[in-house]
């Protein structure tokens, strides 16, 4: 089970179950290299670091890559099986206009297939359940009451509309920024989804997309989170931050979203070191010093690649500047866990359903199926996030197994009560994440101290999904951030 590794979103030849380990001391260096010397020192092994490296090396560039965990991929996790097999417990899906994680993964090798998404998806409201199809005129809109259905398609226009005006690398500097940041979310809504079922719509939207609730949020920040769906030739929309087919959950990885870290760092080599939590960087003359547990690095630029809040607990030598590390502290992580309950099939099929829910209660109200590609076996995966996550952060294994299942069989019967195996991941307790998928911005935070997100201090270069300038909290936009900063260090060195 996760949680017996303590909970820490394939081998390099395929096999299944190496996605709890990632990438082992067999393929990369370990903690006990001692003291090394590169060009460019990389903190952070996730999509964001290894990417930053990759474009460094290909360049003639040295480079030391130092995680604090016993795997790559970050806030990417495979986790594995009893069965053998494997599911994603971080991130997983990609979709259109996120064009760089595609890119990468094809130069690796890793195919990807279409998330399961034949048959209907299931309302449940007020107590009752209600399958409905997302091929017809309203799309994969949940059905609720015509004036709810009104109120919804023009907030969402308008949503949209007011994305336009964010310009994606300074969302700061929009015409109406101050306006926008001074608002939660959850103030913006109130006004604008005046019908209940609207709101709820939205509601549902916000946690699943941020995994967090619409009080906690800036306006800003949701805009800019909206514009930021797309690409420089397609502006983003909240639907394909929302939708499976034509959306983010599109596709899923062949052997999962973690072969796609793992297959990276074999190209590195010895030059990504793991169980090599970083403590302190300090500059020493023209070059920087950056330690780590058994391991100290000297090298000319550093580049930061791991969350905001997480880069905060480094000690830095001189200390950043206050407009840096006063964002780290209003950049909290926000609050998500998956649990997948595992079955002989994927019998909702058999239903007609194809295992997505939205529902307005239950610690789980939103599910996919995740089983694989050939459906061997079933898997259900169902999200716990913002207020729920919180709500469970506490407790044990048992406890969140049996309020998942309860949500499950509410959902999809009987049979959902008793897998053959249950896997649970909750980012809020991993010690080097601490939530997910992404940090996130409330009020003040983007006008006030936006402009130093990635602003070079010094030697010292952020990257980071949270730097992307389009697909920020997606494993697109970790993987823009990092070829963003390798460009930004070779011009530097």
């Amino acid at each position: 089970m996760a949680t017996e590794r303590q909970l820490s979103r394939r081998s390099l030849l395929g096999a299944a179950g190496a996605g709890a380990a990632g990438l082992t001391a067999s393929t990369a260096g370990t903690a006990a290299a001692a003291t090394r010397t590169a060009d460019v020192c990389v903190v952070g092994a996730g999509l964001a670091g290894l990417t930053a490296a990759r474009d460094l090396v290909a360049a003639g560039t040295s480079v030391v890559v130092l995680e604090a965990r016993d795997r790559v991929g970050g806030r990417v996790l495979n986790l594995s099986l009893a069965n053998g097999g494997f599911t994603e417990g971080g991130g997983e899906f990609i979709g259109p206009t996120q064009d760089r994680i595609k890119a990468l993964a094809d130069s690796l090798g890793v195919a990807t297939f279409a998330t399961y998404n034949t048959g209907k998806n299931l309302l449940y409201k007020d107590g009752k359940k209600t399958p409905y199809a997302t091929d017809g005129l309203l799309g994969s809109v949940p059905p609720i009451d015509a004036a709810g259905l009104a109120n919804a398609a023009i907030v969402q226009a308008t949503l949209d509309d007011l994305a336009k005006q964010i310009p994606v690398d300074a969302p700061w500097t929009a015409a109406r920024a101050d306006e926008w940041d001074r608002q939660t979310f959850e103030t913006w809504l109130r006004a604008n989804a005046v019908i209940p079922s609207a709101k709820f719509l939205f509601d549902v939207a916000c946690t699943s997309v941020f995994s967090a609730e619409p009080r906690e949020l800036s306006f800003l920040y949701v805009l800019f989170y909206i514009a930021a769906a797309g690409n420089a030739s397609n502006p983003g929309t909240l639907e394909r931050l929302t939708e499976t087919a034509g959306g983010a959950q599109e596709l899923r990885f062949v052997g999962g979203s973690q072969q796609v870290p793992i297959k990276l760092a074999a190209t590195l080599g010895d030059r990504v070191v793991l169980n090599a939590p970083v403590r302190t960087i300090t500059k020493s003359g023209s070059q920087y010093v950056v330690t780590a547990d058994g391991t100290t690095v000297t090298a000319r630029r550093v580049v930061v690649a791991v969350p905001p809040p997480i880069a905060a607990r480094i000690t830095y030598d001189p200390v950043l500047p206050a407009a840096r590390d006063q964002l780290t502290q209003r950049l909290p992580m926000a609050s998500v866990g998956k649990a997948i309950a595992i079955y002989d099939t994927p019998f909702w099929r058999a239903d007609g359903l194809n295992g997505q829910v939205v529902s307005d209660s239950g610690v789980v109200s939103s599910t996919f199926d995740n089983s694989p590609p050939d459906a061997s076996y079933g898997a259900l995966m169902g999200f716990i996030e913002a207020d729920e996550a919180r709500r469970f952060d506490a407790a044990s294994e048992a406890e969140v197994r049996a309020a998942v299942l309860k949500d499950y069989a509410t959902y999809f019967g009987e049979k959902a009560a008793s897998p053959s195996a249950f896997v649970l991941q909750r980012w809020n307790n991993e010690t080097y994440t601490r939530g997910g998928p992404v940090a996130i911005a409330g009020p003040g935070v983007l006008t006030q101290y936006g402009p130093a997100l990635r602003r070079p201090v010094g030697g010292i270069h952020w990257a980071g999904t949270e730097t992307s300038t389009y697909w920020i909290g997606y494993m697109d936009g970790a993987v823009r951030s990092g070829e963003r900063v390798a460009k930004e260090v070779l011009a530097a060195l």
